[in-house]
């Protein structure tokens, strides 16, 4: 069976790819993961405010701000660079550097040191969940695409932007970072929500691994965007099975990233995930990837708004008491 596949114009041996995670601080544990069958990976997010400091509203990120003591990061911005560098010298498959960030600044200049260090492409992640009714959905895209267009004009290597669901139009918004310069789009960015302690009136804050069921809401925009966009779909959160990278695929993404299972199950999971892909096209006859991607996205639908509102509709009525 060939698995191979191309992202953000690299050429991949198989569609997988470790996301944003711990996995990229460990070289031996990388190797691992090539060896299982990973064909590239994202290191963890470099944060803006790491390399801006008056990102954080202050000189300092431990003035009070809220944010992290600089100590606290895993990597500072040298130790990435180096880390790249690492990556680079004992891993055969491409190495994808990671900057986020929610709003413009000198700190997009890091792209070129990213790209001198050796990575093969950025992800710019945007992550930001907007508090100030002053500030408008149009003014929050423009900002985006102007980080797309900068770093992508700055570099010589791809960049993919990973985005959030909560957009009144995704379709319209994917579209324009394309024009902005984005060789591919990574859907969704995961928003990790607070809880509250009731007893004693505190915030706490949760990391949770992604669940089988957040795949559904990635199935249906990567349906919608891959008959549209040119470039790359990535798909992450909620990949937890090789049925689930089938699905993925058929709906049209290119890539699959993995995080949790990955974190659940350790280097021999993408074994069992290869050999499940493989076992699946072998039943249903397809010898390459390209022979199906994006069989069940909405270019089928002669009518795909109709087609959406129908089905929200046949939903609701399919409960019966």
């Amino acid at each position: 069976m060939n698995l191979a596949t191309s992202y953000l114009g690299l050429p991949l041996p198989t569609p997988f790819v470790i996301g944003a995670s711990p996995c990229c601080d460990n070289v031996e544990m990388m190797q691992l993961l090539q060896d299982a069958g990973a064909a590239a990976v994202v290191m963890r997010s470099l944060f803006a405010e790491q390399i801006d400091p008056t990102m954080c509203g202050s000189s300092s990120a431990s003035s009070g701000s809220g944010y992290p003591d600089f100590a606290d990061y895993q990597l500072s911005p040298d130790e990435y660079l180096r880390q790249i560098d690492r990556l680079k010298r004992s891993l055969s498959v491409p190495v994808i550097a990671s900057l986020n960030g929610h709003q413009p600044g000198h700190w997009l200049e890091f792209s070129q040191q990213l790209e001198r260090a050796g990575a093969d492409a950025i992800e710019l992640n945007f992550c930001q969940v907007v508090t100030d009714p002053a500030i408008a959905a149009d003014q929050i895209e423009a900002e985006m695409l102007e980080m797309v267009g900068a770093v992508s004009g700055a570099v010589q290597i791809p960049v993919a932007a990973k985005i959030s669901p909560f957009h009144a139009s995704v379709a319209q918004l994917a579209l324009a970072l394309e024009l902005a310069g984005a060789a591919g789009v990574v859907i969704f960015n995961r928003f990790y929500q607070p809880d509250i302690n009731a007893d004693d009136l505190s915030v706490q804050p949760l990391l949770k691994l992604s669940q089988g069921g957040e795949l559904l809401l990635r199935l249906r925009w990567l349906a919608i965007l891959s008959p549209l966009l040119r470039g790359s779909l990535a798909v992450t959160g909620g990949v937890h099975n090789a049925r689930g990278v089938v699905k993925s695929l058929l709906a049209g993404a290119h890539a699959v990233q993995l995080v949790s299972v990955v974190l659940r199950h350790g280097p021999h999971i993408l074994t069992a995930l290869c050999e499940g892909l493989e076992g699946w096209m072998r039943q249903h006859g397809y010898h390459s990837l390209d022979e199906f991607r994006g069989l069940v996205n909405l270019q089928r639908c002669s009518d795909p708004r109709n087609f959406e509102r129908a089905n929200y509709i046949r939903v609701l009525h399919s409960w019966k008491l």
